[in-house]
């Protein structure tokens, strides 16, 4: 048996009781870089916990060797745990590791856990979507710029991006390129839902993230009124 758990934005709190009862159950646990460790406090203390984190801009176990780990110690017999920051199927390969172990023959059960692109703006106090100002919202990562930037812009959707804080301003060029308003507001979050949590909040002409430090969600739309006040014309603020 192996469970595919999202741990959820970084809060501890924030986890699903699911996703609790799934850690103590389980012999072996491959734990993510962004899991916050107090997130393993749930798990027995005779567990075997194996670091195989991903971080931007540090070593990174490969995807494959993490899938080899996953089947060898099922095969084992072990109850084994995969934890994952935020969802498992929202940019955390989870599905690539599902087809995987399913096509090995064992039995996956999937944890769905709180995406970061949802819980962290909704802790500033900005909805992704909202009645009068955003009929919906598109998650995208800021890994390499092959998006349909045009149809994004057309979508009228909140966007929330992960991972895009290295490549923000190829980002800013292409959305303003294909139409985007330079004043629209927009928002960098980094450590959202922890006590370290910072933010910065501006127009889309002007966010900077070069104040922040560790893991960035990015929120452009008309929504990031209504958690933080945006100052049209002048430089980012930090909070």
């Amino acid at each position: 048996m192996v469970y595919l758990i999202g741990a959820g934005p970084g809060d501890p709190e924030l986890m699903t009781l699911k996703a609790v009862r799934a850690l103590r159950a389980a012999d072996v646990i491959l734990v993510d870089a962004l899991v916050n460790p107090a997130c393993l406090e749930h798990a027995r203390p005779d567990a075997r916990v194996i670091k195989v984190g991903k971080r931007a801009g540090s070593d990174a176990t490969q995807q494959a060797h993490i899938e080899k780990l996953l089947v060898f110690h099922a095969r084992q017999g072990r109850v084994v745990a995969r934890l994952k920051g935020g969802d498992p199927f929202v940019f955390g390969r989870g599905g690539e590791e599902a087809e995987r172990l399913r096509a090995q023959g064992f039995d996956v059960v999937i944890v769905p856990g709180l995406t970061s692109g949802i819980a962290v703006p909704a802790a500033l106090g900005i909805p992704v979507t909202h009645r009068d100002l955003a009929h919906g919202v598109t998650f995208l990562t800021g890994h390499g710029v092959e998006h349909d930037w045009d149809a994004l812009v057309r979508s009228g959707t909140t966007l929330v991006i992960y991972m895009g804080s290295r490549r923000l301003s190829e980002i800013r060029r292409r959305l303003v390129g294909a139409g985007m308003a330079p004043d629209t507001p927009a928002c960098a979050i980094a450590n959202g839902t922890l006590a370290t949590q910072r933010h910065v909040v501006s127009t889309l002409a002007h966010l900077s993230t070069e104040t922040l430090t560790g893991p960035i969600i990015i929120v452009i739309g008309e929504v990031v009124r209504l958690g933080c006040a945006v100052e049209q014309s002048a430089p980012a603020r930090a909070a």
